[in-house]
């Protein structure tokens, strides 16, 4: 069983509340991970699958509203924080990325944009926390993207970070 996708400062949600289209709405999570909608301020929603967001809505317009129906749907995401997967340095387009299940590094390397011409792929590294600590692994990017070694295209996991430093001339 897959588990529920969790909302992250930064998605966008569309809010529908049924037979209620002034309620409805769409909103930006906010870096606090909150949002604000008709009638309701500073609700949470970062951490929540949107079925439970939805719940919370429906509790906090009862007030307002006879028995409230509210569906929240994902529109954009971008998934909190410990569910991302950032690259940084010689990335032609440096970012954090939403992990997705069965996620690679060629994934990574797609969604980044590849490397610039002052990259060192073979000498990034992938940062993975664990057990409370920091381990770095070594990647063969250059391998993978130039020379078509699929044994280089390892699997990424939530909280990655992808380290490509420049090359030395």
């Amino acid at each position: 069983m897959a588990a529920n996708y969790l909302i992250g400062p930064g998605d966008e949600l569309q809010i529908f509340v049924w037979r209620n289209p002034e309620l409805s709405t769409s909103v930006k999570v906010r870096p606090d991970g909150k949002i604000s909608i008709p009638l309701i301020e500073d609700l949470v929603s970062a951490g929540k699958p949107p079925t439970l967001l939805a719940r919370d809505i429906e509790r906090a317009l009862k007030e307002y509203v006879r028995d409230p129906i509210v569906t929240v749907i994902v529109a954009d995401f971008v998934g909190p924080f410990n569910q991302q997967v950032r690259v940084v340095g010689e990335a032609a387009e440096p970012q954090a990325i939403p992990y997705r299940q069965e996620m690679t590094v060629l994934d990574v390397l797609i969604e980044a944009g590849g490397l610039t011409e002052f990259a060192a792929g073979n000498r990034a590294v992938i940062v993975r926390r664990s057990e409370g600590r920091n381990d770095a692994y070594r990647v063969r990017l250059d391998d993978l993207l130039k020379d078509g070694d699929v044994s280089a295209n390892v699997p990424m996991v939530p909280g990655d970070i992808l380290i490509i430093p420049q090359s030395w001339f």
